[in-house]
């Protein structure tokens, strides 16, 4: 039986995670919570209601019964949380972003090292299929020579949640830190995962472009320069006045290019492919990719991590996740450089990654 702390009750992801939780084989149990922000428990399952409860990380190592814990905290309490029980030779499952700079992630990288303990992030997208086949693709050399890579994520405006939640409050979020590191960050890790190269510049200009006045960035556009040549340009932000969003990655090469849908409704993701025409015929494929119907937060995509992690903490000698502590630091120094060239308002060359 591996026994799990949960940490962070009414985290936005809270409940998504521990439904993905019983989508594993039986041998999984949360055996204690912390629920944090402020002691919230409005989202709490009837199931956990009776599991003990803790107030402080202290207070849980001191008397919880756990082998792992996955912690949903802000930025501001998240490292701290993660150093402690990682020196108490607990294994940890950290939503992302982790931390509100690279600092605060070194020191949780280092001393996750320190320990020998399986360590995983929520970046879920190195579990999606659509993904790994762009990632094979490239590693083939199918691209031919990568030409450029242009990323769009928009979501739900500051408004949906209101300008008084948790994510627009500098002092819980590290800093000024807002959309790129809450959201954004999960395409800079995939970035890296996927692409498999340095970032060597970085152009960017994020800021508050929406009608809601938060004090910290609700988007913007990065422009990044990878060590073969090809640029990436990401655009994004908390812009679109319901519950919903858009995601769309174009990869250009000098042999095909690809649009990837990863969000289209009915799908678990769509590619469309454009080849070369060496003759007559040139290579067209719409790759749709079935639909998961999985619950829980991620569907399969979240699954496979939990699994993937668990399978590491239950491992002698402990093996590495598919996000490791190092892709977590490096996603979080490509943060603080693009914010860095905000508001310096130039290019910054940088060597990030691999």
């Amino acid at each position: 039986m591996f026994r799990l702390a949960f940490l962070g009750i009414d985290h936005p992801h809270g409940a998504g995670w521990r439904e993905s939780l019983l989508q594993l084989p039986e041998g999984v149990q949360v055996t204690a919570v912390v629920p944090a922000f402020n002691g919230g428990t409005t989202s709490l399952e009837e199931r956990l209601a009776e599991v003990p409860r803790f107030d402080s990380v202290d207070e849980l190592l001191s008397h919880g019964e756990f082998d792992g814990a996955i912690v949903c905290l802000p930025n501001d309490e998240g490292p701290g949380a993660i150093v402690k029980l990682a020196e108490a030779g607990k294994h940890v499952l950290a939503e992302k972003p982790v931390a509100g700079s690279a600092a605060d992630g070194r020191r949780v990288a280092e001393a996750v090292e320190r320990a020998g303990v399986a360590f995983q992030t929520g970046y879920m997208w190195r579990y999606d299929d659509g993904a790994n086949r762009l990632r094979g693709m490239l590693s083939e050399g199918r691209f031919g020579r990568l030409i450029s890579i242009e990323m769009t994520m928009v979501t739900a405006d500051v408004g949906r949640r209101g300008p008084g939640h948790y994510l627009f409050d500098p002092q819980k979020c590290g800093g000024q830190n807002g959309f790129f590191n809450w959201l954004a960050c999960h395409y800079f890790d995939l970035l890296f995962y996927v692409v498999r190269e340095p970032v060597v510049a970085v152009t960017a200009r994020v800021g508050r472009f929406g009608a809601e006045d938060v004090s910290v960035d609700d988007g913007g556009t990065a422009i990044l320069e990878l060590a073969g040549g090809a640029l990436v340009t990401f655009t994004g932000g908390y812009w679109v006045p319901r519950w919903s969003g858009e995601s769309q990655w174009t990869l250009r090469g000098s042999q095909r290019w690809v649009h990837w849908h990863p969000t289209r409704p009915g799908t678990s993701g769509v590619l469309e492919i454009h080849g070369p025409q060496p003759q007559f015929q040139a290579m067209d494929e719409t790759f749709s990719l079935p639909v998961d119907n999985s619950p829980g937060y991620g569907g399969r995509r979240s699954v496979a991590l939990l699994t993937d992690w668990i399978n590491a903490a239950t491992s002698q000698p402990v093996p590495k996740c598919r996000s490791t502590p190092e892709s977590m630091t490096q996603t979080l120094e490509l943060l603080d450089v693009i914010y860095k060239s905000s508001a310096e308002g130039r290019r910054i060359e940088c060597r990030i990654g691999m």
